[in-house]
């Protein structure tokens, strides 16, 4: 949601074109808040559009935040598989608050002009290797939380894209070893604010992509072995209800392989 006057819904979407072979239950790993707790808590959502099962409460020794859960590696993963196939109780969505799955990483990496037709509708040229940009951490929010309008900036733009979260450490990484890298993947709302992207700051991209709360994440965080083809997935965005990008991660220029063998130089 915008605020500054003006006020518009965003919504961004990434779902899982059906295909016989999806697993019935993809993990869908989530940072949370509810009124009765005094710290976040990290959850499964069961489905899409579900409330959350706290992994919290089902094992206090696990942490409260996702970077040092996925930090953890299988230890912590095999916990949640655990609880996911328990009958756990589940805390009805509308008492909980979805926080970004990821919150003050280390980077956070972006690929400019990375979809096919997006290229096309924008009449440019598909570059020939990636476009990498960065926003500040501090952009981040949660999913349903309000995007700021800045007073300083008169073209606040949308776009949805698909989010990768690594989940180990790595460089000079090889296309073929990249996956084992990921701990799974999210939607991501790139805001931009465009005067200042590409006529301010020497048309430098940082600063009209990182104002705070442009960069909404989530609200899950789907790890790498619940989905089987990562460039299948149906990717929109709505503004005020109205569908405003339709397009698919098989329009990607580059994928996910290339890109963390590309960016890990």
């Amino acid at each position: 949601m915008l605020s500054s006057g003006k006020r518009r819904l965003f919504s961004a979407l990434l779902h899982v074109q059906k295909r016989p072979c999806q697993p019935s239950r993809a993990m869908r790993l989530v940072q949370f808040q509810t009124p009765h707790l005094e710290e976040p808590h990290l959850g499964l959502e069961s489905g899409i559009g579900g409330g959350v099962v706290d992994l919290n409460t089902f094992d206090p020794t696990l942490p409260k935040t996702m970077l040092q859960f996925l930090e953890q590696g299988e230890t912590t993963l095999s916990v949640a598989r655990r609880a996911l196939a328990t009958q756990l109780p589940v805390l009805p969505r509308s008492q909980v608050t979805f926080l970004a799955p990821v919150t003050r990483p280390d980077k956070v990496v972006c690929v400019g002009m990375n979809y096919a037709d997006h290229c096309k509708e924008q009449n440019v040229r598909v570059p020939k290797e990636p476009i990498i940009f960065s926003k500040f951490s501090s952009s981040i929010v949660g999913p349903y939380d309000e995007i700021i309008l800045p007073p300083e900036s008169e073209e606040v733009d949308w776009e949805v894209e698909l989010a990768v979260i690594i989940g180990k450490k790595g460089k000079h990484i090889k296309a073929t070893d990249a996956m084992a890298h990921v701990a799974g993947f999210t939607v991501a709302h790139d805001v931009s604010a465009r005067d200042w992207q590409m006529r301010r700051n020497g048309k430098q991209w940082l600063l009209g992509k990182t104002f705070d709360t442009f960069c909404p994440l989530g609200p899950a965080l789907v790890t790498r072995d619940s989905i089987t083809d990562p460039h299948n997935l149906k990717i929109c965005c709505r503004v005020n209800g109205e569908v405003v990008q339709s397009s698919s991660t098989n329009q990607m220029l580059f994928k996910t392989e290339e890109l963390i063998a590309w960016v890990s130089q």
